[in-house]
C-alpha cells in the first residue's frame, strides 16, 4: 500500500498494490497492519462498515459528530467521487481548511479521513457507490453539517451539471462560523 500525506499531513490518500492480469485482478482493500503502518497511527479500531449508492450530482455532506467523533476510511467501488475532509479542530494548524480527492473504481484510491474532520463527497459519475468505515459508531443525535457551499472554506467542488443534489439537512446546514467545531 502507498500512502500519501495530502496538504493537510493527517489526511491520507492510500493506493492498494493491485495485481491483474487477463482473468481480472486482485488486491487487498483493507489490512489492519498495513493501514497502521502507512500512516503512522496503532489505535485507530474500525467497529462500522457503511455502503451508500448514489445518482451524479449527489453531494452528502460535510458531516461530523461532535461526540463519538468517526474516523472514516473512505472508497469507491463503483463509478466516481470527489472526497473531501475539513479540519474542524480548533487547535490545529490547518483549521478551517479543506483537502480533496478523486476517488474512483478505476483507481480504487482510498482516503483516511480522521476524526476531528467534516467530510462529504460528490458523484462525478451516473451512479457511484461509496464504502466507509467508522471508528465509532453514527450517533444521530451528535451528527452535524457544515454548508458544503460556505466561502468561509471555499472548497473547490468538480463541476457536474447543474446544482447539486442535496438532502433536506444538508441544504439547511449551519455556516462554519456557526458550527460546533473540536477545539
Amino acid at each position: 500500500m502507498q500512502a500519501t500525506r495530502l496538504a493537510i499531513p493527517d489526511v491520507f490518500l492510500l493506493e492498494p498494490k493491485v495485481f491483474g492480469d487477463a482473468r481480472g485482478f486482485f488486491y487487498e482493500s483493507f489490512n489492519q497492519r498495513a493501514f497502521e503502518e502507512a500512516i503512522g497511527c496503532r489505535d485507530v479500531r474500525f467497529v462500522q462498515d457503511n455502503h451508500s449508492r448514489s445518482a451524479r450530482g449527489v453531494l452528502r455532506g460535510l458531516h461530523y459528530q461532535v461526540r463519538q467523533p468517526q474516523g472514516k476510511l473512505v472508497r469507491v467501488v463503483r463509478g466516481a467521487v470527489f472526497d473531501v475532509a475539513v479540519d474542524i479542530r480548533r487547535s490545529s494548524p490547518t483549521f478551517g481548511q479543506w483537502v480533496g480527492a478523486q476517488l474512483s473504481e478505476a483507481n480504487r484510491r482510498q482516503m483516511w479521513v480522521p476524526a476531528g474532520f467534516a467530510h462529504g463527497f460528490l458523484v462525478l459519475t451516473d451512479e457511484a457507490e461509496f464504502l466507509y468505515k467508522t471508528t465509532d459508531y453514527y450517533a444521530p443525535e451528535h451528527e452535524r453539517c457544515i454548508a458544503w457551499n460556505d466561502p468561509a472554506i471555499g472548497i473547490q467542488w468538480r463541476e457536474v451539471d447543474g446544482a447539486p443534489l442535496l438532502s433536506a439537512k444538508d441544504a439547511n446546514a449551519q455556516t462554519f462560523l456557526n458550527a460546533e467545531v473540536f477545539d
